[in-house]
């Protein structure tokens, strides 16, 4: 049995051979990567079923291992999550560990006029999963106030102060962050974070994007 991936001529042919089939059969890693995979996408088993057409109840049976889906219904969880039926067969054990040096990060800087300047540095080359972007963030409020408005995006925004503070305006709200603080916010709400002329002050931010 072989399982393989649609691919352009450029590309090579992902060929998944039945002992690796068998194995993840017998060892549930079907069930274990569909969870991972509806779980990254914050979603149900109702909302999985709703969009393959399959049960609630069903999809927790093979989930669990109880039961091995057909290729039909395999095909149906990966049209939803945009996958390849190789995808569940293949050989290969997850990326659990990560460690990105300081100097390896991409550092982005914009001026805020008269030496004061926002710089953050990305750290997406950590996840995996692109709907997460995390960065830390840097504020030098030397002569003028710097502001940063993030995107408005159907989704989450976590900010952890680390150095300095921040105020926070959203909406009808204002809140000042000290070293410590932890804000959790829907993206949808308009937002900036400002710091203070003279200040100097820094904050992990991570957002996530709701997929559909």
């Amino acid at each position: 049995m072989r399982v393989e991936q649609v691919a352009s001529p450029a590309d090579a042919v992902d060929v998944v051979e039945v002992e690796q089939v068998e194995s993840a059969i017998e060892s549930k890693q079907i069930g274990d990567r569909i969870r991972r995979l509806r779980m990254r996408r914050s979603m149900g088993l109702v909302e999985l079923g709703t969009k393959t057409g399959l049960s609630a109840s069903f999809l927790s049976q093979l989930e669990t291992g109880r039961v091995v889906p057909t290729v039909r219904n395999l095909a149906r969880i990966a049209l939803t999550f945009g996958k390849d039926l190789s995808y569940f067969f293949r050989d290969e054990q997850p990326v659990s560990f990560r460690v990105m040096r300081q100097s390896e990060r991409v550092r982005l800087q914009r001026a805020a006029g008269s030496g004061s300047m926002f710089l953050s540095e990305s750290m997406s080359a950590l996840v995996t999963d692109q709907s997460m972007v995390p960065c830390i963030a840097e504020f030098r409020g030397q002569v003028e106030e710097v502001v940063f408005r993030p995107r408005v995006f159907e989704g989450v925004e976590f900010a952890l102060v680390t150095e300095g503070c921040l105020t926070l305006v959203s909406e009808s709200e204002r809140h000042v962050l000290e070293p410590g603080d932890v804000v959790w916010i829907d993206a949808l709400r308009k937002r900036q974070y400002t710091c203070d002329p003279g200040v100097r002050a820094k904050a992990i931010i991570i957002t996530r994007t709701h997929k559909h």
